[in-house]
């Protein structure tokens, strides 16, 4: 992954700045420059005309994010070797956080995601070991069951 973030700036000179292909850098970008953390909370959703815009997961995400911005520039600007990224705009779009996660997790978790909450899959997701994400994966599924039948049964 290191030499295709370093190899960035030559492919966008090569490409000459094809909006196509100054997305996929800014994706890739975007994902070497943000914490963990930003990574299952925010994802690129288009590139065009010098703006990135980023899904995040609820508005909590959206004001912590805004105070970053000109540091979030600096640092994906850098890495893509030009000034390409002017101003990023942060929405709401808990759908397509929750989307995008599920779709880049391991075909391993998948299957066992698809009734979890987001905040539990983005945590099975950091769990390397299958086994022990598995007894995680069990224990929030008997936490979420018995909380759901505590809120029946009042």
């Amino acid at each position: 992954m290191e030499q295709l973030i370093k190899s960035l700036p030559a492919v966008l000179r090569a490409a000459e700045n094809s909006e196509e292909v100054c997305r996929a850098a800014c994706v890739a970008a975007w994902k070497h420059s943000v914490g963990e953390a930003l990574k299952s909370n925010a994802v690129v959703l288009r590139y065009n005309d010098n703006r990135l815009t980023v899904a995040v997961a609820d508005a909590i995400w959206q004001r912590q994010m805004q105070p970053m911005v000109d540091q979030l520039i600096y640092r994906l600007n850098s890495v893509l070797g030009q000034r390409l990224v002017r101003t990023i705009e942060f929405v709401v779009a808990p759908d397509v956080v929750a989307a995008v996660m599920e779709r880049e997790q391991p075909k391993s978790l998948q299957g066992d995601l698809k009734d979890f909450p987001r905040e539990i899959i983005s945590a099975a997701a950091n769990i390397n070991d299958a086994k022990l994400r598995r007894a995680f994966l069990g224990a929030a599924n008997s936490c979420l069951s018995r909380n759901k039948n505590t809120n029946h049964a009042d």
